[in-house]
């Protein structure tokens, strides 16, 4: 590991930002804003308002039953599988209360992916919204597990009071990634961790008080709720919650409700642009666009500067808390395309650097120290690999030119091919595969099949005719598309003679994705 040399540029434009008031844990958060202003709104969603009152009473009794009829004790793991909804966000403070840990289910994953997450940290019991009702029955069904509808989460008065049993080093959230190999891992995030994330968000970002913050984005992943969404109640600002994103109700908020802030990826970005209400939406009440995203394609920055709007980067992962480096306001024309400065609090260097590129690493109060249940997430000295390959200019940025670990990023998803390619090996048709991400104006990247048939035994005819591929292109994704999540799947199909590899069996990947050329990847 190489650091940065001893004249490197240290400094940070985001250090001149004062940082929030803090707290021990997430109760704090809370009880802080109750003590100063009870009245003022916390969270807007679907026609209700709930002030920072409200929002600790209704955390209040949720607490109790979690508690007293459900029996969730300090350690414990609790599911929610469903749309973004207030009483996920009583359902996080409501357990980090208790010492319990919230486990949101991505509601995008295939039934064999939530059945893989459930049986790797065992809950005590599954909660879901009316959307996803029948599904969360039929997970509780194959776990033996109890299910309760989050409306009944505060419905009646529990008898007696939780017990205030939180500790910064308590877990309260376990969010899965799929990890290299496909196999979901969890990511602990203590108590510490998310209050140390709000901090260097907020003062990232200046939030405030005064802010309005605009959350579109699902809570099941830390981009949704960490970056803008927590940080906002931790500073006392409102946030506008809703279910999921679409993008006219998007601009109707943005013009009716006058957000100051809102967190996008480059998919939803793209999908506000090219919607007919773009060119006629007021957006005037925005004093920043935040991309949680390593790189935001020039078109997408250019089209809200045009709007008079800058477009802020934040990098980061799963495992960092998220908020890492981030690109501010006064930067995001001057700066298009890196990600811009470490946080406050935030540790930054590159390992094995040539050339001026290395593996980005990250080290920071934010930053989890294992997986569930014990398995580390950062090296001896406490630092994050992020399989990110970046830069530094001299003025201290850092700007991502690439990624060393084989992930793809489509949509603001995490995508492995390896778990792709696994699947797609097992396949009776298939005698090799490949899967990688190519460049794509919508998605940032899209996932490319590279697959060799057999001609064995009859399998298919000797021909491979256009009619032979297709058919064998919907066989393949309908096999794919029992298996996994449907951002998973490919989105273009190749079929070749035989795949590109090294002397000792690697595939090239680098060769293969140009001999696709730009045909493929359009």
């Amino acid at each position: 590991m190489n650091a940065l040399s001893a004249d490197a540029p240290t400094g940070s434009p985001l250090d001149s930002q004062p940082m929030p008031r803090g707290g021990h844990v997430l109760d704090d958060v809370l009880m802080r804003q109750v003590q100063d202003r009870p009245e003022a709104l916390a969270l807007q969603f679907e026609g209700r308002a709930f002030s920072y009152g409200r929002l600790a009473r209704r955390t209040e009794r949720a607490a109790a039953r979690l508690w007293h009829p459900w029996g969730v004790r300090t350690g414990d793991r609790v599911a929610y599988l469903g749309l973004n909804h207030v009483d996920q966000i009583t359902l996080l403070f409501a357990l980090a209360r208790i010492g319990a840990v919230l486990v949101p289910l991505n509601f995008r994953l295939a039934p064999a992916e939530w059945q893989a997450v459930l049986a790797d940290c065992t809950p005590t019991c599954l909660l879901h919204d009316a959307a996803w009702a029948d599904a969360a029955h039929s997970l509780g069904e194959a776990a033996d597990l109890p299910v309760h509808g989050i409306d009944t989460l505060i419905a009646n008065h529990a008898p007696g009071d939780a017990p205030r049993a939180a500790a910064p080093y308590h877990p309260a959230l376990l969010v899965y990634t799929s990890g290299t190999t496909g196999r979901p891992k969890g990511a602990v995030h203590t108590q510490a961790n998310l209050l140390a994330n709000m901090a260097a968000a907020c003062q990232a970002q200046a939030l405030t008080s005064a802010d309005v913050v605009l959350t579109v984005l699902p809570l099941f992943h830390v981009g949704g709720l960490c970056i803008q969404t927590l940080p906002a109640l931790y500073a006392g600002a409102s946030v506008l919650l809703h279910a999921r994103f679409d993008p006219g109700a998007t601009l109707a908020s943005l013009a009716q409700e006058r957000p100051t802030l809102t967190l996008q990826v480059p998919a939803t970005m793209k999908a506000l642009i090219e919607h007919p209400s773009w060119a006629d939406t007021d957006l005037s009440g925005l004093r920043a666009v935040w991309a949680g995203s390593s790189t935001l394609p020039a078109a997408l920055v250019d089209a809200f500067l045009a709007r008079g709007v800058p477009l802020c980067n934040v990098y980061g992962a799963t495992e960092t808390g998220p908020f890492s480096i981030a690109l501010t306001p006064m930067h995001a024309a001057s700066h298009a395309g890196s990600c811009g400065w470490p946080a406050r609090g935030v540790e930054v260097r590159l390992a094995d650097a040539r050339d001026g590129v290395g593996e980005l690493l990250v080290r920071a109060p934010n930053v989890v120290h294992h997986y569930w249940p014990e398995l580390p997430a950062v090296d001896a000295e406490g630092w994050f690999h992020s399989g990110d390959l970046a830069r530094q200019a001299a003025d201290g940025s850092y700007t991502v030119v690439g990624r060393a670990k084989d992930m793809v990023i489509s949509g603001g998803e995490n995508i492995y091919p390896a778990e792709i390619e696994h699947l797609l090996a097992s396949h009776p048709l298939v005698a090799d595969c490949a899967v990688l991400g190519l460049p794509d104006a919508q998605w940032g990247e899209k996932l490319v099949a590279v697959v060799v048939l057999k001609h064995q035994n009859g399998t298919i005819p000797a021909s491979n005719g256009p009619e032979t591929l297709s058919k064998c292109e919907s066989v393949l994704a309908g096999f794919l598309g029992e298996r996994v999540a449907r951002y998973k799947l490919p989105r273009r199909w190749v079929f070749l003679e035989a795949l590109p590899r090294t002397a000792l069996g690697k595939v090239q990947k680098a060769v293969l994705a140009r001999q696709l050329g730009p045909d493929v990847a359009a």
